[in-house]
């Protein structure tokens, strides 16, 4: 199930990359379809997981924050006739992808044996991941407003500088911009730490062993 949740997942973030890329004020039906069978698919393993554990109040708790993540939020306020601005619409697209990105970080540590190479791993990929859907979200919100943005190709390198915590001559000129150039440095500088104890992790014992000998 960890695996169908993945590629889910990765159909979703095409499509809504599909749909920021190729622009238009609101988002087009196919693209909601999309997201309500990606949602429908996250509500399923949740009720079937649960349903697994004895329908208990404890998993329902523990798994709340998944519950409130596969609710296709957009796919309800469509159906109910109300028009969001785009900017609103994009938010509300990005939280069953949020559920998404937990799976895809949970199935990356299944994937690899050591605790600390599990850790770098999933930490890369968040940064990876991240990145990509900040340059979304930069794109999306920049591109009417923003004289210096050409582009996706610019937005995506806009990001990558900025998780480096080098910089980028592109300057936000919305709120969720200016927000995303502060989260994405953040995220960057936190990245040293763990390379660093990976580092030292994987390569302290050997030189221990070796000086041993």
């Amino acid at each position: 199930m960890g695996v169908i949740k993945v590629l889910a997942g990765l159909l979703l973030l095409v499509a809504i990359s599909w749909e920021v890329i190729a622009g238009g004020e609101h988002f087009s039906r196919p693209y909601l379809a999309v997201q309500f069978v990606v949602c429908l698919l996250f509500l399923c393993d949740f009720f079937v997981r649960w349903g697994a554990d004895g329908w208990s109040l404890r998993f329902f708790w523990r798994n709340l924050f998944y519950l409130l993540l596969s609710v296709p939020y957009l796919n309800i306020v469509s159906w109910s006739g109300v028009t969001l601005s785009r900017g609103a619409a994009m938010l509300l697209g990005l939280v069953p992808l949020l559920r998404a990105f937990l799976a895809m970080t949970i199935v990356v540590g299944w994937l690899v044996g050591n605790r600390v190479r599990r850790l770098l791993a999933a930490y890369i990929f968040t940064v990876v991941v991240f990145t990509y859907i900040s340059a979304l979200i930069f794109y999306d919100y920049e591109l009417p407003v923003n004289p210096h943005l050409h582009g996706f190709g610019n937005a995506l390198w806009w990001a990558w500088m900025n998780v480096t915590t080098v910089g980028a001559a592109i300057f936000p000129v919305t709120a969720i911009g200016k927000l995303f150039s502060v989260l994405l440095p953040s995220l960057g500088m936190m990245f040293f730490p763990i390379f660093t104890t990976y580092v030292l992790q994987e390569y302290a014992p050997s030189k221990t062993k070796d000086r041993d000998e």
